[in-house]
């Protein structure tokens, strides 16, 4: 009790103000979070790649920190079983800065942000037919790439009239199969599909 402290304020909730001083016990580190604007564009070397995400040393960082971190789905436009496929430690890398964190000293980057989503360009070819190639089975039905970074979902109901326990039953990754476009919903990001003959 009395004890004097530095502490930054983190948010306001019914009338309590919320400060954190685990923000200010580095205060290089601070400065350094402080100065980075969500928007801005970041670089650096990737140092370390898991599967929950891609650890990034920012380039003018304080020495001996990573402050860099890279989501899953903020890496590629891509469907990816795993961060290594889009990112490989000792690359250099430029993002879009998402968030900077000064409570957990991690500033949130997004690779994707700086690529153009290749839906926008494939919205023209709703009720075209397409060859694709068959990339995942689930439950519900298969994903079908039809061009670099676009996969589309078939439902299993779209595959055949009788009923069947798995659409593995009737296809199998990598095959090659005919689908009309049905539908691009660029808001939800998603492709759905249907039989060519529909």
């Amino acid at each position: 009790m009395g004890q004097q402290i530095e502490a930054e304020e983190i948010g306001c909730w019914r009338g309590q103000l919320n400060l954190s001083a685990r923000a200010c016990e580095n205060p290089e580190l601070r400065a350094f979070l402080v100065a980075i604007q969500p928007g801005q564009i970041v670089s650096g070397a990737v140092s370390g790649v898991h599967n929950f995400g891609v650890f990034v040393h920012l380039d003018g960082e304080p020495q001996g920190l990573c402050t860099g971190f890279i989501r899953v789905p903020d890496l590629t436009w891509d469907r990816i079983n795993h961060p290594s496929e889009a990112a490989e430690a000792g690359q250099r890398i430029t993002g879009e800065v998402i968030m900077s964190e000064t409570r957990n000293g991690q500033v949130a980057i997004s690779l994707k942000a700086l690529l153009e989503d290749p839906l926008v360009r494939f919205a023209d070819q709703t009720a075209h037919v397409l060859n694709g190639t068959v990339t995942k089975i689930v439950p519900f039905g298969v994903f079908v790439r039809l061009a670099p970074g676009i996969e589309g979902l078939l439902h299993v109901s779209e595959m055949t009239d009788s009923p069947v326990e798995s659409p593995d039953q009737l296809v199998s990754e990598g095959d090659q199969i005919t689908v009309r476009v049905a539908e691009v919903d660029l808001q939800r990001h998603r492709v759905r599909l249907c039989a060519h003959d529909s």
